[in-house]
């Protein structure tokens, strides 16, 4: 997993399998209140989508459990 801090602290995630041609990538960063905000690696400075912790919960869930195709 590679990290990244921007200017307002949070850490970004990027997973480790997307390599280091950048690709078509997302990063993750945790909220100080539960929530997770994603981003497109190629454009870190462009909009983020916001999830509170639940709604987080169940994506994951539902990416494990292939609800979103393959």
């Amino acid at each position: 997993m590679n990290h990244e801090t921007d200017s307002t602290g949070l850490i970004w995630r990027k997973s480790s399998r997307s390599g280091g041609q950048g690709g078509n990538c997302v990063e993750v960063a945790e909220l100080p209140d539960g929530g997770t905000v994603v981003r497109d690696s190629k454009d870190p400075d462009g909009p983020v989508l916001r999830f509170t912790a639940a709604e987080w919960t169940a994506f994951v869930a539902g990416v494990r459990d292939g609800e979103f195709g393959g």
